[in-house]
Parts: C-alpha cells; structure tokens; sequence
C-alpha cells in the first residue's frame, strides 16, 4: 500500500499551459454503479472513477451480493433486478456522501437488516432529514449513536406511499437523490415533495438524467414536487460512458484563466450534464477567455492580464465554487461568494476552512453563515502551509496559489485519493515548471553536477545520455545495426525502461552500469547522430517537466528540447583535466586505464561532437559558461544554484 505524503511543495511555476484528460465524474459513477446494480440486465461501465468514494461504492455492492466484474477499461455489473441476494450487512462507506445516503434510501427498502457506518467526520454530517422522510413512508431506521447521524442500523419495514413523501431540501440535495433512486424498487406510485428551497440543483438533474438513461422517468412540477408512475422499474442500457469529472475540471480551467494558458480538459463539453460545467461560464464572466467543443473546454487568461472581481450566486456550483474562492486572490477587488451555506455539511465545514486557509495567505476574509467576501492581499504570503483537513477539494484548489508566483506547502496532499487519486500528477504536467538544461563536453562533469543541483534544489533529473545509452544497448541486445535509422528510431520510440531511485532498467534488468561501459558509450554518440532517433526521445525527454522543476543535462536540452529553460549552463574543462577525472574514476573501481589512451578518446570524441551536422557540441549564445577546470564539484554546483537564485 502506497504510503500517505506528509506535505507536498509547490514551487513558483512560470506559467500553466497544456492539456489534461479528466477522470470520471464521482457523482456520475457512484450514482451509476448503484443504478446498475438495481437494474434488471447486465451494464457496461466505461471511464468509471477509481477513486476512494467509488471504491467504498463498490466493495458496498459485492457485500451485497451483486456481481461485479472489474477489467482496466470497463467494469461490468449484473443487475439484482432490485432485490439484494443477501439480506444482512455491515457495511463501512468512509465519507462517501454519494454512497452513504443514497444506500441508505435502497436499504431501507430492501427488507434487509444492514448497518452503514463511516469514518468520524460522515458521523457529524447530518442525515436526519433523510432519515425522518423514510420513516414517514414505513421505513424502520434507528439511531446507532447521536439522534440525527450516522452510524446506522436499518431493519425491514411496511412501506406505504400512499400520501406524498416530503424532504427538506435547503441541507443538501443528496437527501432528495437518495429517495429518487430508491422509490422505483417500490413499483408503488410515488409523490415527492420538497420544503424549502433546493440546494445544489444540477445535482438532481445528474440523477434524474442517469435514472432516464435505465428506464425511469420521473415527472416534476419545478423544483417541489416529483412524481413516478407505479410499476417503474429500472432496466439496464446495456453500456454507459461515464464523462469526465466537471469539478476537477474547474482546478484547470482557473489554472489556465490564472496561468496563462491554454488549458484544455478533454473529457466534457458544453452539452455535459452535469452543474458543475458552468464553471467555465464564470470564468467566463471575469474575463477569462473560454472555448467549448462537445468534448472539451479550454481556458486562457484576459489580455489585460487580471480577473474582475464578482459577486455572485453560487448555489448551483457548489463543488467548483471552492475554486473561484482562490480565483478571488487573484481578482481587482472584493469578490463574494453568496448562496454556499451547504458548504458546512460537507467533508469538513469548508466555509470556515476556507476562510482560515486565505487569510494564511494575507487575504481579508468576511464569514457570513452562507457567504464569503473576500479581499485580495496586495502580496500573496509565500511559504505558507495549507492544511486540508482531509478533504480533497481544499487541496485541489488551494494548489492554483503557486500560480500567483509564491511557493506554497500542500499538507496531507493525498487526500485528493477520494475523487481524483493522480490529480497533482496531472497538475504538475500543466504547470510550467522552472528547468536548468546543462550540457558540455564528454568528460566536464556534468552529470555529477546537474544531479547534485537537483538534489539540492528538490527538483526532477534527466540524463538525456542515458537514453541514448539505453538505445544503444537495446539495440545491441536486439541486434539492430547501428546504422538503421528508422528501426533505431522505433527502439526509442518504444523503449521499455523504468527509473527506480538511483538505478535504471531496461526491459526488467538493471543496466545502471552497463550503460557505463566505454562501448555503449561509443555506440551511443553513433546513435544519437540520427534525427530520427532523436525525435522519437523528444517527448519522453519533455515529459521529464514537472512540478517542482527539472535539471536537464545533455547534448540540446538547451538549445532544442528546452529552448525556454530559466537558466542554460555550459559545462566544460580542459581536455587534460577530463582525462585525468576519467582515469581517476576507473582506478577507483578497479579498472584498467591508460592516461594517454583517454586524453586521446576524449580529443577524437570532441572532434567527432563538435563536427556533426546533428546536434553539434556548441554553447548556446543564451548559455552561461561554466569552466570546471580549477573548480571542485561543490564549487560547480554552487555557481550554479546562484545563478538559478537569479532568475
């Protein structure tokens, strides 16, 4: 089991751009997996979230006895046809709103004695007016602990839905959710009305969506009552796509509206049915520059370089309007959030959360009991450490604070495994993350000090010539000539090699030395001669960016692979006192070696380098010059990180 991250640091990117595809919505798939599962007929899940929530979803089902067949790209469920095979169950849904309270509803009609439980914080989100509809309609559900929450011990009832259901709907609009996708199991007519005003809307046309998409349809009046004819029954669609998650898209679209952008997330698009899309159309309304298709929506920031300030309603956004409360820091004046007062009843109370972790960072932050103003700070605190307090949407937002040129701690980053377990992954792939590209003769040392700059800065490392290397010596061991081009360009292409800590492998072996060998070293400077080959390590190489920033060493990284690098470093020393390291290097573990024999290499392998019409040994005009000959490396290695403290 992977082990759970204290902190992540996020350092000053320069920038946001690039693209991203989402994971699958959670509210689509838990809502989903529960409505195959009652179905009648066997359902193909495609895109289903794997995620924390829907994990709990999952293992909640199989403990019910409905079977599950779970593949990398579809997960196939086989309907009960509304009745659950077993009858008794204990089961633990962590803090899975989703999971828990619509559960809930089914099980309490379910004929059935079940008990659902949750981690401490689900037993302080309150259920109370779930609870008090159900047991008006014959439901037999009591209380394990505290009048009102969770846990809960479920036992068979005498359902009766010939007078109207009523719910509360101004806490949370999973309660009416929950009643929706369990009454069909009834067959009965049913009435549902709502009191009050209902929060969080486009949540209940998620399930009423996906309810039509297996065969119920459920008439309102507005927003108060709805309505299903007797005899509904849920049937499987036989296949169904999850799209991509609309809140997790709100992260990047604002990344892109605050980093410069473009951001693309491929996954929804204008016509996706859930709330949360409308996102973009607030970011719209402060300036952003926003594009749709059917499937993706693209961010970038305004021209004139800032966000307006706003004051709106968000009740319909509840999840994405987090991200518009670190948007506001980045805004020309006091923005207000109004109308987000189920903000409390989630994973945490976000409302105070929120207000504590922005006013760490110098903002003027007004709590009103469903609203909060805030004031940008005229200087965003660096440094400051943001705790999560185990809810992954705090995490998620507060990540877009590097944006604003400040580096800022993330703790408890791991929490984002609830709905979107790679989701610092992903954003380090968007932000434009600071890189040093050294290069320099054979023999000048760096690679001992574009490693030993990386490990003191924390930042990434790429040895390009390691995967020339690693070229050279796949194609040696699958005897591929060193003059074929095209099936040289394919081997890297394809290249079957994992970086592990220190060491390197290649197709399962370790080839850490190997790669070290003065013949592959020759065979790879051959190698790396062909445009086709270095083309095909292209990507591999810039995929090597990422948050919080790389040290690149090798031949181009300055001036093709990272043109755009903060600082360039050319690396270099006397012929003499390359050969004199590398004989020293060679005695030192053993080896034979001959001084001459290696000043004589090292000329040839300068001339060669130096003369080739592919990548030729030169210093970029933009490169600062390093001459390592009368330094040490720790006197490399610092000139290097003062330089970087430059730029």
């Amino acid at each position: 089991m992977k082990q759970r991250r204290d902190c992540i640091d996020l350092v000053a990117p320069f920038g946001a751009a690039g693209s991203v595809t989402l994971p699958g919505s959670k509210s689509i798939s838990n809502r989903v997996l529960l409505l195959a599962a009652l179905a009648e007929g066997k359902t193909e899940i495609h895109h289903l979230l794997a995620s924390e929530d829907t994990r709990y979803m999952l293992d909640a089902l199989k403990s019910l006895g409905v079977a599950i067949d779970e593949q990398t790209s579809v997960c196939t469920v086989t309907g009960a046809a509304g009745i659950f095979s077993r009858r008794e169950a204990d089961l633990f849904l962590g803090n899975a709103g989703t999971a828990f309270r619509p559960l809930t509803a089914v099980l309490a009609l379910a004929s059935g004695n079940y008990r659902l439980s949750g981690v401490a914080r689900m037993h302080e989100r309150p259920i109370g007016d779930l609870v008090n509809a159900l047991r008006a309609m014959g439901a037999d559900i009591r209380y394990a602990d505290k009048e009102g929450y969770p846990p809960l011990n479920i036992f068979p009832g005498e359902i009766d839905l010939s007078a109207p259901v009523s719910v509360r709907g101004d806490v949370s609009s999973q309660f009416l959710t929950a009643l929706l996708l369990a009454l069909p199991l009834t067959r009965q007519e049913a009435v549902i009305r709502v009191d009050g005003d209902l929060v969080s809307r486009p949540y209940v046309e998620i399930t009423l969506n996906l309810m039509a998409r297996f065969g119920v349809t459920v008439a309102r009046d507005g927003w108060h009552e709805f309505r299903l004819v007797a005899g509904s029954q849920y049937r499987s669609p036989g296949r169904i796509t999850v799209e991509g998650d609309a809140s997790g898209a709100s992260y990047f679209l604002a990344a892109g509206a605050l980093g410069g952008g473009p951001v693309r997330v491929n996954g929804i698009g204008r016509d996706s049915i859930q709330g949360d899309v409308r996102f973009s159309d607030a970011l719209e309304a402060l300036g952003a520059h926003i594009d749709r298709d059917e499937e993706w929506i693209q961010a970038r920031a305004p021209a004139r370089g800032y966000l307006d300030a706003f004051d709106l309603d968000l009740n319909h956004i509840p999840d994405a309007a987090m991200t518009l409360a670190v948007v506001a820091l980045f805004c020309n004046g006091t923005s207000k959030l109004r109308n987000i007062a189920n903000w409390r009843v989630k994973e945490t109370d976000r409302l105070a959360a929120m207000a504590t972790e922005l006013r760490k960072l110098g903002a003027s932050v007004e709590e009103g009991n469903d609203c909060l103003e805030i004031t940008p700070p005229d200087t965003i605190s660096p440094g400051v450490s943001i705790d999560t307090y185990d809810d992954h949407r705090i995490a998620m937002c507060f990540s877009l604070v590097a944006l604003s040129g400040v580096a800022v701690r993330i703790n408890d980053p791991d929490c984002v495994a609830k709905t979107y377990p790679q989701y610092f992954e992903d954003f380090s792939q968007l932000i434009d993350a600071p890189v040093i590209a050294i290069d320099g003769p054979s023999g000048s040392g760096k690679g001992t000090v574009a490693k030993r700059v990386a490990d003191a800065l924390g930042f990434h490392y790429l040895d390009s010539g390691a995967l020339y290397r690693l070229v050279a010596l796949h194609a040696e061991r699958n005897r591929v000539g060193l003059h074929n081009a095209s099936s040289l360009a394919a081997l890297a292409r394809d290249l079957p090699v994992e970086f592990r800590d220190s060491d390197i492998y290649l197709s399962g072996d370790c080839v850490t030395d190997a790669i070290r060998a003065e013949s592959v070293s020759e065979a790879a400077s051959r190698v790396a001669q062909f445009p086709e080959v270095r083309q095909s390590l292209m990507k591999r190489q810039r995929d090597f960016r990422r948050a919080p920033g790389l040290v690149a060493e090798g031949r181009d990284m300055a001036s093709v692979v990272f043109p755009e690098a903060a600082l360039k470093v050319y690396l270099t020393a006397s012929a003499e006192a390359r050969a004199e390291r590398r004989y020293k290097q060679l005695i030192e573990k053993g080896l034979d070696a001959n001084l001459a024999t290696l000043l004589r290499d090292i000329q040839q392998r300068d001339a060669r380098d130096s003369g080739r019409s592919v990548a030729p040994l030169e210093k970029c005009a933009d490169s600062q010059l390093l001459e390592t000959t009368n330094l040490s490396i720790a006197e490399g290695v610092d000139q290097v990180i003062r330089w970087f403290s430059k730029t």
